[in-house]
Parts: structure tokens; sequence; C-alpha cells
């Protein structure tokens, strides 16, 4: 079988795996010489980058050393900056598909601009240059779009608020929050408690605000409630809802809010949204 293989044109080889994906091809070179060496193709995996990979090339914060469009994909399967630092680009490695995360600058956050209600600063543990801090409001709000253009095709998306949550965080579970993601008149909602791991001041926050929110929480709790999840990276995520990216671009819209309750709330630290596959 070898024998026969190797009887094929590297370049007929080249073009046969350009029509697999990374994972295959990267599994193809281990079968014999010929497949190793139609592997590093550019022809093969110029195919598995994006259809826009020189303008986001173009966009990076700080340019990538590459010389073969494998190295270039190896590159970009690791998040780079793009967009003056205000979104984040990467491609998964088994697949090829593309996720962004927007920066907290590039959402819309009701009173952002307000230093008394939000502060931007810039800390080590993010990718970006700024972070978000809510000091201190009545009104949570936050917005963020993109367009399924920039997206891989027939493809399941979730988005995630990325975030944490201070030890002087208060007021966050006091009421549940409102998620949704909406694509044309397809709509993905849900809630949760931003909660804190103080449980004692969560039980006297609760214990204060129990009139106003019992009805709320049952309806949580009922099974409406996302859960915040750690991350590798040592922030948190709550999912705000899930999309599909067809053929059609289309503008998603996400948003996280509590607007209800009008108690104060604070502590909130938010590093962006992320658009990611699903099961890539």
């Amino acid at each position: 079988m070898e024998g026969f293989i190797d009887m094929l044109p590297e370049e007929c080889v080249s073009t046969i795996l350009s029509f697999t994906c990374p994972i295959d091809t990267f599994r193809s070179s281990m079968v014999s010489s010929i497949f190793h060496s139609a592997a590093e193709s550019d022809v093969v995996w110029e195919r598995f980058l994006p259809d826009d990979y020189k303008d986001v090339v173009s966009r990076l914060v700080t340019p990538l050393a590459f010389t073969t469009k494998k190295e270039l994909f190896l590159c970009l399967c690791n998040p780079v900056l793009i967009d003056g630092g205000r979104k984040s680009f990467k491609l998964e490695k088994l697949s090829g598909k593309i996720s962004y995360m927007l920066s907290a600058r590039e959402l819309s956050i009701t009173w952002g601009n307000d230093p008394m209600q939000w502060s931007w600063k810039s800390i080590p543990q993010s990718r970006f240059p700024e972070v978000a801090e809510l000091r201190t409001t009545c009104w949570l709000e936050i917005r963020g779009k993109i367009n399924t253009q920039i997206l891989s095709p027939t493809t399941r998306y979730g988005v995630y608020l990325i975030m944490k949550i201070s030890n002087r965080a208060y007021g966050l579970d006091s009421m549940p929050s409102e998620m949704l993601v909406e694509v044309g008149n397809k709509v993905c909602n849900g809630m949760t408690y931003l909660r804190h791991e103080d449980g004692k001041k969560q039980k006297m926050e609760c214990l204060f605000y129990r009139n106003s929110t019992e009805v709320l929480r049952k309806r949580v709790i009922e099974g409406t409630e996302r859960i915040l999840s750690e991350r590798e990276d040592g922030w948190m995520e709550i999912e705000l809802g899930e999309f599909f990216s067809g053929e059609a671009y289309e503008e998603v819209k996400m948003s996280l809010m509590e607007i209800k309750g009008y108690q104060l709330k604070g502590g909130l630290i938010i590093e962006g949204i992320e658009v990611r596959p699903i099961d890539s």
C-alpha cells in the first residue's frame, strides 16, 4: 500500500490533503514520506487558513514571524491581538475554525465612561491593554455585536462573557442577570447570578433583598440559570448563549443585563466577550 501511495505525485497528494482538515493532515503526515512532504505544502495550509487571513495579518498588533503557510496557521492557533488591541483572533488547531474575543473597549457598557461607575485599567492577567472594573452602579448593561461574515460558516458558536469577581464585590448576585444572544429572529436567552465566593456576604445580601428577589430566584433555580466556570487562563466565563453561523451574513447581538433591581453593585471585572466554535 505504501509503495502505491509513493507512486502518486506529491502535488496530487497535497491537493487531496487540502480537502481534509488540519487534524487529518497532521495524522496523514505520518503515513509515508510522500505524505509527510505533501503535508508541508502551502497548497494544503492555505486552504486551512480563513479567506481573509491576509487582512487579519495586516491588522496584527505584533507582526508574526513565519516562512510557510503551515507556520502561519500554527502561529494563529494562539490568540493574537488585532485592531489596536481591541480584539483577539484565534484558529482552532484541530479544525481551523475561527474564534474571536472582543475586548471590554470593543463592547458597549452603559455608563462605561463615567469614572464614578466604571474604571479602566491594565492588569497583567489580561491579554488586552485594558479591562473594565465596575466601581458602583444600579444599572448593569453590557452589549456586544459581531458579524457572521468574519466567522467560520456552517458552524455552531458559543458566546461567553469573560470576567472576574473581585474580593470587594457586592450586590452582583442579589438579582439575576439576564443574558441574550440574538441572530435575526432567533433568540437564545437565560439568567444567571454572578455569585461571589464569600458565603456570609451572599447570605446577608439575600436576606436584605429577599422580598424583591424571591420570584426571580425561584425562576432561575428551576432551570434557566447558567453557572460561572473557571478557564485555564485564570479568568471566569459565563455562557451568554449560542447561535449557528450559516452561509448568510448576519449580525450577532449579545448582552448581559441587570437593570430591574436598582440596587447598587460593584466589583465585576470585564475582560471581554469570546465567540468560539462549540465542539471544534
